[in-house]
């Protein structure tokens, strides 16, 4: 019994935690990897982690630190977190799926005012200048990989990082032909470096197209192409002059594939909403946008749960909530019933293992009231059997206070015949069995057999 009570223990701890989850969940903390401290997204998401902490106070974000951005996946990856910041043009997590696109960073190769490089192509026996302190070692991978689609090879191009106030007289000085600069459309690291250039020029620096940015988007995973609308950098003079098409990047925030789909909904939900409050803490949370569900990119797709939201609203948020009560209602129902048939056939057997060895103690009774000194002293011997065995019974729980008093006066009874019928034939009572038992028992029964 204390077996199916453990059970029955269990399954009520699953019911409680059904109901915690349907009201909002319990208190949980969720790491979260944003990369190095100090840029445009580490802010971003710590900005996300304090309005959560006011919206959902029981579900808290711990932002954690990371040499980079790769970091930040490889952290994801290995289990040490429960969600990752990430830039698609990087090797993705194998386990990543998008909950929600953060920022779209344009690619932009910012050029002088006069200058005979107008493509990637061009950019062969040249040097490219980038701005310290962003991400230079993603940016130059970046490169290498627009340079690879180009057929320019890698080493053909010269790369140097300088910080923003100098990187545009090296460009002025013929030190570099262009600045490779990624970033967001608004304030950033794009327009610091159109900016730098400007005063070092004291002219109009210009924003090199990419014509080619949709067939890259198609052949560079984690790429796309993206129009730049004039004056995306800088209003007047226009930088750009006109629209440009160039390539752009994405930070997406991803969690395991593993993340239950109704967790996933929520903390896209929670993303979206809070964009106003974001807004206070950084202009930047205006580009938070949600990932589209017809997209079918297979390095970072979305997650059902977030698509399951984004297809169907609120209704779908609270409809998948009650769905996993449900299905644990029902699991838990199922399994307290199949428990309760288990008890009830194993209290059967019980009573009728119990209702046999009382109606074996009343047989020994009656039959002692007329038994000899050989078939008395086998009946002792089998109630001391039977005596031994509701022993056991009782010490096991095997039989309930009420068995084991009915057990007890039909023993006692049994015991009380047997000792007054060996009164009536002389003999006391406890006195040894007879030497002659088995061959007297034996007479009757060879009979019967032959019989």
């Amino acid at each position: 019994m204390w077996g199916v009570r453990v059970l029955a223990g269990i399954f009520a701890l699953v019911g409680v935690a059904a109901a915690a989850l349907y009201l909002g969940m319990s208190r949980a903390d969720l790491r979260i990897a944003a990369g190095p401290p100090g840029t445009g997204i580490h802010r971003l998401v710590k900005a996300i982690a304090a309005a959560n902490a006011k919206v959902h106070p029981r579900v808290r974000l711990v932002v954690v630190e990371s040499d980079s951005l790769a970091g930040s996946g490889r952290d994801l990856e290995e289990g040490r977190v429960n969600l990752a910041v990430i830039r698609s043009d990087l090797p993705p997590p194998r386990n990543a799926q998008t909950i929600a696109i953060l920022r779209r960073d344009v690619v932009a190769f910012v050029l002088p005012p006069h200058c005979g490089v107008d493509s990637v192509g061009a950019l062969s026996g040249h040097a490219v200048a980038l701005p310290a302190g962003s991400a230079p070692a993603e940016d130059e991978r970046l490169l290498d990989r627009l340079l690879g689609y180009f057929d320019v090879p890698a080493a053909s191009v010269r790369r140097t990082v300088l910080p923003l106030d100098a990187i545009g007289r090296a460009v002025r000085d013929r030190q570099a032909a262009a600045i490779l600069a990624v970033g967001p459309i608004g304030p950033g690291v794009v327009v610091d470096a159109v900016a730098s250039l400007a005063r070092a020029e004291r002219g109009t620096p210009k924003l090199m197209a990419i014509d080619e940015a949709e067939a890259i988007g198609k052949r560079l995973p984690g790429l796309e192409s993206l129009d730049v609308p004039a004056g995306a950098f800088r209003g007047r003079p226009e930088v750009p002059g006109d629209t440009v098409t160039s390539v752009a990047v994405t930070y997406r925030l991803v969690a395991s594939r593993t993340m239950l789909d109704i967790l996933a909904a929520a903390i896209a939900r929670t993303v979206f909403t809070m964009k106003p409050m974001l807004l206070e803490a950084t202009p930047l949370a205006n580009q938070i946008e949600a990932p589209d569900t017809d997209d079918k990119d297979p390095v970072l797709p979305i997650h059902p749960g977030v698509a399951a939201y984004l297809s169907n609203g609120d209704q779908s948020f609270f409809d998948t909530s009650e769905s996993y009560v449900y299905v644990l209602g029902i699991l838990v129902s199922l399994t307290g019933s199949s428990l309760a048939i288990l008890a009830e056939r194993r209290r059967r057997r019980q009573t009728g293992r119990d209702r046999k060895l009382l109606l074996r103690l009343v047989e020994i009774a009656e039959a002692a009231e007329e038994a000899d000194r050989a078939a008395l002293a086998a009946l002792d011997r089998e109630l001391h059997g039977l005596v031994a065995t509701a022993l056991t019974r009782q010490a096991e729980g095997a039989s309930g206070s009420d068995q084991w008093a009915t057990v007890a006066a039909a023993t006692a009874h049994a015991r009380h015949v047997i000792a007054g019928r060996r009164a009536a034939l002389g003999e006391p009572d406890g006195a040894p069995a007879d030497p002659r038992p088995a061959e007297s028992a034996r007479g009757p029964a060879t009979e019967r057999e032959g019989m």
